[in-house]
């Protein structure tokens, strides 16, 4: 089969890649793919600014059907329509995967980074990721599923109160999925994008945020501070992974505020930590996700209170994935898909 892979070190090395199709090993399924997100960490392992395993299929966000079982499978079966976790091996001894962090496993190996991935038509998974899609839930929402968890998890890392205003900065999947997330959680958001974010920042405002804003277009500072009694937001969640916006969100954020960085930036960024200790400011970090994490974003998905169909703007072959590359660093659309089946 071919598949969309980092080829080998370096940045750029990625290709379409013969690979053998995978068989159904003890404990392990394999999903036919109908969908396969295209996220900002397989362009990071493009630039060679995230790490991998390379000749490897890129690929962790996937929705499609099982078509084959392996032995001592016992809670899934060929014909259900599915998402996985990307976790494909945990050691499960490490301090990390007994407390049930096995985001936090160093010797975590994941589909599209350490093992072969999705962007293939077949994909094989350990029973113990499979996820059945909720009723109502088809497949091309359903490759959403990760991501959604990703911002579970952030939430999960931080607290939101009923009434808390939450500044979002960066109008991509992540963002727009995170002023989602945090909506369900009660409070008001506000989504920050810059100029060539209009049409993000609309369907920002379409799918439910209280607020948007343009850097270089608004006023920031007064406008927060005119819905704050001039205090800022009660927490910040930086899902752009891009310098600047880190350093607006801190700016944003009260004294006593939450900060929480979501999105990755592949490389250091200059960040005015100064302010975390005039500001006394609780800064978390969120990374990959959880079992809770995905029990939330399931139940989220099956309630229609977070949707996340409305993202997809692409859906495109394997065949054109330069073209999806490409899409996504001119920041085009909203959420490219992949449609390897």
């Amino acid at each position: 089969m071919e598949g969309v892979a980092k080829l080998r070190p370096g940045a750029r090395q990625v290709g379409l890649l013969n690979a053998p199709e995978p068989t159904a090993t003890p404990g392990h399924v394999i999903i036919e793919v109908t969908a396969a997100g295209l996220c900002g960490t397989d362009v990071h392992i493009y630039h060679d600014e995230y790490p991998s395993r390379p000749p490897v299929i890129l690929g962790h966000e996937v929705a499609g059907r099982i078509v084959d079982v392996g032995a001592d499978v016992r809670h899934c079966a060929t014909g259900d329509a599915v998402t996985s976790e990307p976790y494909f091996f945990l050691c499960g001894l490490c301090p990390y995967c007994r407390a049930g962090m096995p985001n936090l496993c160093q010797r975590r190996r994941s589909i599209g980074s350490g093992v072969h991935g999705a962007f293939a038509r077949y994909v094989r998974v350990p029973e113990s990721s499979i996820h059945r899609l909720p009723d109502g839930v088809d497949e091309w929402g359903g490759a959403l599923t990760e991501p959604l968890a990703c911002c579970v998890h952030a939430l999960e890392n931080t607290r939101v109160e009923p009434g808390d205003v939450a500044v979002v900065t960066g109008p991509g999947p992540i963002g727009l999925l995170m002023m989602q997330v945090v909506k369900a959680a009660g409070a008001q958001v506000v989504v920050i994008g810059t100029e060539t974010d209009e049409e993000r920042l609309a369907l920002a405002k379409t799918l439910g945020a209280d607020h948007v804003l343009a850097v270089g277009k608004d006023d920031l500072q007064t406008s927060l501070a005119e819905r704050t009694d001039g205090l800022g937001a009660d927490v910040v969640f930086e899902c752009s992974g891009a310098g600047p916006a880190a350093q607006t969100a801190l700016d944003l954020v009260r004294r006593k505020g939450r900060y929480v960085q979501v999105g990755l930036f592949g490389k250091p960024v200059l960040w005015d930590l100064e302010q975390v200790c005039y500001k006394e400011v609780e800064v978390h970090g969120s990374f990959a996700t959880v079992s809770s994490s995905w029990r939330k974003a399931l139940a989220l998905l099956r309630s229609g209170i977070v949707q996340t169909g409305p993202l997809i703007s692409h859906r495109i072959e394997l065949a054109a994935w330069q073209q999806a590359f490409d899409l996504f660093e001119r920041r085009e659309g909203v959420k490219i898909v992949f449609t390897p089946a």
